[in-house]
């Protein structure tokens, strides 16, 4: 087994890993992870004690229990080029020995629940309302970057998806990869599922015409009216795919819940987004704080 080198791997010298700024005793087994800085202390406000707060960067922690549970939100910051950052540093900080750099010998899996805010692509999806990702599919490329193979099925849809909008290598390779089965199973109640499609930008890859026309104006119409057997795709926003493939690749349990803030096919924007996301940390907690997750 290879040594990691200091250029790989960087440990500050308070011996934490190099962007989030934590040692490994600091995370939790339940990681949530939330785009904005400012919503950690959202989240945290509901846990009965806080043990850990770090910043670094856009990079903000708190670790505490519910109850007795412990439980870790962490700030990603906006896209899946953060994502990277965050799912290998947390995996670092479980799986890898910081004092030998070396891979441990026993793996840990991580329960990684990102709490977020996403755009409908359903009429019937409306703003306020939440939705549990069965599966990121990524027009982002980041897990091009990484040695990764999907089943027959995956390749099925992705062909499907590729055909319907249209992409034909304009844009990138698209990746798809599932939820966590474990997870995803407690938030059926009050949610709707469905594919979460993740893009690399919040104007032109998501169909917003400012100044600049885009390469493929009638994406949004596509995406709304793709369908793969019982699948439709709900929503789109800038991690889930990022999180849920690198995950499966790094053998983490993880899954997207996102508040609705805005809906693209009525064209309608929530009159209280932050209320929205409020309500939805708020079952996330009750769920934690019942279920075995």
């Amino acid at each position: 087994m290879n040594r990691i080198a200091e250029s790989e791997l960087i440990i500050n010298p308070r011996g934490a890993v190099y962007h989030l700024d934590l040692r490994p005793e600091e995370i939790a087994g339940t990681v949530i992870t939330v785009g904005d800085p400012d919503r950690v202390k959202e989240v945290s406000k509901h846990f009965d004690s806080i043990e850990v707060q770090r910043q670094h960067r856009e990079f903000v922690s708190h670790t505490g229990y519910v109850g007795k549970k412990r439980l870790t939100v962490l700030s990603s910051g906006i896209g899946p080029d953060n994502i990277d950052i965050v799912v290998n540093e947390l995996d670092a900080l479980v799986n890898i020995d910081f004092e030998t750099r070396l891979i441990k010998s026993e793996l840990k899996a991580l329960n990684i629940i990102r709490i977020g805010t996403s755009g409908s692509l359903q009429a019937d999806i409306p703003v306020d309302s939440f939705v549990a990702s069965t599966h990121g599919l990524g027009i982002d490329n980041l897990l091009n970057f990484y040695r990764h193979e999907h089943n027959e099925e995956e390749n099925q849809l992705l062909h499907s998806f590729v055909t319907h909008t249209q992409m034909h290598g304009q844009i990138g390779n698209p990746y798809v990869s599932g939820a966590a089965p474990s997870l995803l199973k407690h938030f059926v109640k009050d949610f709707h599922h469905g594919i979460t499609v993740t893009c690399p930008g919040f104007y032109g890859p998501q169909g917003r015409i400012l100044r600049l026309g885009v390469r493929n104006p009638a994406l949004i119409n596509r995406l709304t009216d793709f369908r793969f057997g019982q699948h439709r795709i709900t929503n789109f926003e800038m991690e889930t795919s990022a999180i849920y493939g690198l995950g499966r690749l790094l053998g983490h349990n993880c899954l997207a819940i996102n508040a609705i803030v805005a809906n693209r096919v009525v064209q309608e924007f929530s009159k209280d987004g932050k209320a929205a996301v409020e309500k939805l940390i708020q079952k996330f907690i009750g769920i934690f704080a019942e279920e075995k997750l």
